[in-house]
């Protein structure tokens, strides 16, 4: 089975790559899983906010909004995003409000779109509108089938046991089947070191994270459908409607050892709602489900986009960490660009911040 482009990994990285290389040449895209987007595509908080992220984040996530906001309509829903400061926290708030173009509001009017807030506990409020919820499922489905319209072939259940350099290219075992490509591509998400390993390609030091999640019911009985994405100052937590139900997140980081299907620590999601609590005047009494996933990041917390410095047939497409669905239309593209040896459409710098060559 001989590809042109062959893609380890069937998360947001990897069939965005696979829609974009697909018309460039013949692509292969193998997932381990039994549907897509099943580890950490599968599990983030889905929303999109241009200026979430460090510079290159930032300009990826700009560049993203057209394909976000105009082909893919239906994609994008609005949501908007509220931080907020406790006793102690003004400062921290105040670094957010630069850092994420908020404006200030009282604590009046933030009571006023969430009813639930304990105004006698918060000393500050900003709120940016520019925020969408990102239906992740329907990105993903429109990028396979733009992917499979173009005759690209993905193969789930088909989890890595070998690759080898071969005569052309590589050459990547399954448990039952091998294939060949010119071009390997990995988008392994939280075992991208690993898949650069089996290829005798250096690691980059990619260190997974792990983030949990509770849904709680929605607070009061209110409906939930129309209140903004809340954060506390710093992000020491998070909570957003979903589908009529509350979702907390303690926004931990927690590295693991060993990427692996990844569940919510009942203690540390403890921490995570006592937290939260103090903003609310409705008590948590019960999580309803709870889950994890692991966020993977370079060490300076770019992604990695483009090819191994020491194999040029090798495509990093890696370290997305939180902000893979927000990012996907420009990295995928950049990748694209970088394989047809196109100018990109990002600048020069932001390029040379994303390359797997500012680790040489």
């Amino acid at each position: 089975m001989s590809t042109d482009f062959l893609i380890i990994g069937g998360g947001i990285a990897g069939i965005s790559t696979a829609a974009r290389l697909s018309h460039l040449g013949s692509v292969q895209v193998l997932e381990g899983e039994e549907a897509l987007a099943y580890h950490a595509s599968g599990r983030s908080a889905a929303l999109f906010e241009p200026s979430y992220g460090n510079a290159p984040t930032v300009a990826l996530n700009r560049a993203s909004a057209a394909y976000l906001q105009g082909a893919n309509a239906g994609v994008l829903s609005p949501r908007g995003l509220m931080f907020l400061a406790g006793p102690g926290e003004e400062a921290g708030l105040e670094a957010d409000i630069k850092a994420m173009d908020l404006t200030p509001m009282s604590l009046a009017d933030a009571r006023a779109m969430v009813p639930i807030l304990d105004t006698a506990y918060l000393t500050g409020a900003a709120y940016h509108a520019s925020a969408w919820d990102i239906d992740t499922d329907l990105m993903v489905q429109n990028f396979a089938r733009e992917a499979r319209g173009n005759g690209a072939v993905i193969t789930t259940k088909a989890r890595v046991t070998g690759i080898a350099r071969g005569g052309s290219g590589w050459q990547v075992d399954t448990a039952s089947d091998s294939y060949s490509a010119r071009i390997l591509v990995n988008a392994g998400g939280a075992w991208a070191d690993h898949i650069a390993s089996m290829a005798g390609v250096a690691p980059i030091g990619i260190t997974p994270l792990r983030r949990s999640m509770a849904r709680l019911p929605a607070p009061g009985g209110h409906d939930v459908g129309g209140w903004p994405m809340l954060i506390g100052a710093g992000e020491t937590w998070y909570a957003k409607p979903d589908a009529g139900k509350w979702l907390v997140s303690p926004a931990e980081e927690d590295p693991v050892e060993t990427p692996h299907d990844a569940w919510a620590d009942d203690m540390v999601l403890a921490e995570g709602i006592a937290r939260y609590q103090p903003y609310v005047t409705e008590e948590v009494t019960r999580v309803e489900t709870s889950w994890a996933g692991l966020r993977s990041f370079a060490p300076d917390r770019t992604l990695v986009l483009g090819p191994a410095v020491d194999a040029g047939d090798f495509i990093w497409v890696a370290a997305q960490g939180g902000y893979g669905f927000q990012t996907a239309p420009a990295a995928s593209q950049l990748i694209a660009d970088l394989i047809a040896d196109r100018r990109p459409e990002l600048p020069a710098g932001i390029v040379a911040a994303l390359s797997p060559a500012r680790f040489a």
